[in-house]
């Protein structure tokens, strides 16, 4: 406090925050650097580098039927960075170069350990499985 001469403690939201990085090499030279399409956007754009017939994702792409197989990329992960669609129309859809078909979006992970116990603590959905939240 003020009068006992210690010194406040800093308030979270004004310490400073580390710089963040997320580092990419070009493993073609067709290669495009990740990027947003706005300031806040919350994912990086991804460039097709070439053509494609198509057998995280763009509004775009949902009109026409496709959908972005979502993945992850781990943290020791050092090689090409790819994806998968899927064509759910009847349409033949083409990918052009530069098509931004999908986002990479940076998450924070975590790394806990692992502790086996004989039974987990109840709760109150207990082991209902998918959709067991939202009946009445």
């Amino acid at each position: 406090t003020p009068c006992s001469g210690e010194t406040p403690a800093i308030s979270p939201s004004k310490r400073p925050r580390p710089r963040l990085q997320l580092r990419f090499a070009r493993l073609s030279e067709h290669a495009t650097a990740p990027t947003r399409g706005s300031p806040r956007a919350a994912g990086y754009g991804t460039c097709t580098r070439s053509l494609l017939g198509v057998m995280e994702d763009q509004a775009w792409l949902a009109k026409h039927f496709i959908d972005v197989g979502a993945g992850v990329i781990d943290e020791d992960y050092r090689g090409n960075v790819g994806g998968v669609l899927f064509n759910f129309g009847k349409e033949k859809f083409e990918v052009k170069k530069c098509d931004r078909i999908a986002q990479l979006i940076c998450e924070r992970i975590f790394y806990p350990e692992i502790e086996e116990v004989q039974a987990l603590d109840d709760t109150e959905r207990g082991s209902g499985g998918f959709g067991s939240t939202g009946k009445d």
